[in-house]
């Protein structure tokens, strides 16, 4: 079996791919690498500007190695092997986006850490429990959220999520890739949304009838 490709050697990769120097480089992909990546390690600690950073689809899974990330917002780690929020913890000041759907977590503990985020997308883990689910309620900017395809999620019917869903979570804006409309809010109507002029006005009502 071939030996699993490390951070070090897909960073250099990337940068022979790009042209970019990772120290220096605000976005950085080191997605689906063959051989896959196991681990994350403290060679990560060169990406000291980055603000995006891209680990989905390897076989990682533990997070590592972000201590000195100190300008990461937003995480892709979707399509690996992880099952808990470890390593996450020095990411609570700055992380706002976080993309981890096709993993394998059931427990949502110390996602508190990351108070600063606003997106979530663990569609298709394994969250069972509304108890855990309540645990996003520690995450005061929470706004959009992606759930799909965990088993609570897949236990209800759909309009019974998304009101129980939005009720937990009263912040929220954004579930699963739909706008959260509450009860106690007026339905959005053309004029709501304020166009710049006729013509647009014409768009939105043409795009909605043919939804």
């Amino acid at each position: 079996m071939a030996k699993a490709t490390t951070i070090k050697e897909a960073i250099k990769k990337w940068e022979d791919k790009t042209g970019q120097q990772a120290a220096t480089a605000t976005e950085v992909s080191l997605i689906f690498q063959w051989p896959p990546i196991e681990k994350m390690d403290n060679t990560l600690a060169c990406l000291v500007n980055c603000e995006k950073l891209s680990l989905s689809t390897n076989t990682i899974e533990k997070v590592s190695g972000l201590n000195t990330l100190k300008k990461l917002r937003i995480l892709s780690l979707g399509r690996n092997y992880l099952k808990s929020f470890a390593g996450m913890e020095c990411l609570g000041d700055t992380l706002e986006e976080l993309w981890i759907s096709y993993n394998l977590i059931e427990k949502l503990k110390g996602i508190n850490v990351l108070r600063n985020l606003k997106v979530l997308y663990m569609s298709n883990n394994l969250v069972k429990e509304w108890s855990e689910f309540n645990k996003l309620q520690e995450l005061p900017h929470l706004e959009d959220l992606l759930f799909v395809g965990n088993p609570l999620y897949d236990g209800c019917e759909l309009d019974a999520w998304r009101a129980e869903a939005a009720r937990r979570l009263p912040g929220l804006k954004k579930l699963d890739g739909e706008t959260v409309i509450r009860e106690d809010e007026p339905p959005l109507t053309v004029a709501d949304m304020q166009p710049d002029s006729g013509d647009a006005v014409e768009t939105l009502v043409s795009a909605e009838a043919n939804d």
